[in-house]
C-alpha cells in the first residue's frame, strides 16, 4: 500500500488542519500558505493523484467539489467573486499529490495568474 499523502492524513485527522467544511466526499481547510484573505483548499477523500489521473466515474465527485467551493464561498462572504483552481502536474505547480481545489477570493485577483 501507497504512503498516505499529506491531504490523507489530514482527512483522517492524523494532522491537524484549519478545517472548514467536512462531508463523506470531500474535507475543506485553510491554506497554511494563502494566496489571497481567503484560500481554502477541497480536497476528496477519494485518493487522486492529479486532474489527469481521473475518471469518467469521478465526474460526480469533481461536480461535488464545485457545489461545495460555491457553498464555502457564500459561508465565507464571497459575495463579491472568487476563483477555483485546480493545479497540475510540476509546471501547474501542484505541490500534493491528491487532487484539490483552490477557493481563493477575499480581494480581486488578477489574471493572468502566474
Amino acid at each position: 500500500m501507497a504512503d498516505k499523502t499529506l491531504f490523507q492524513k489530514i482527512a483522517d485527522g492524523e494532522i491537524p488542519s484549519d478545517m472548514v467544511y467536512e462531508d463523506e466526499l470531500c474535507i475543506a481547510f485553510r491554506d497554511i500558505q494563502p494566496q489571497a484573505p481567503v484560500h481554502i483548499l477541497i480536497v476528496p477523500r477519494k485518493p487522486i493523484p492529479s486532474l489527469d489521473d481521473l475518471t469518467k466515474e469521478d465526474q460526480e465527485l469533481v461536480g461535488h467539489l464545485f457545489l461545495c467551493a460555491k457553498k464555502i464561498a457564500a459561508n465565507e462572504g464571497l459575495h463579491r467573486g472568487y476563483r477555483t483552481v485546480f493545479n497540475c502536474g510540476e509546471e501547474g505547480l501542484q505541490t500534493v499529490p491528491h487532487l484539490h481545489l483552490h477557493l481563493l477570493g477575499g480581494r480581486v485577483l488578477r489574471w493572468p495568474p502566474g
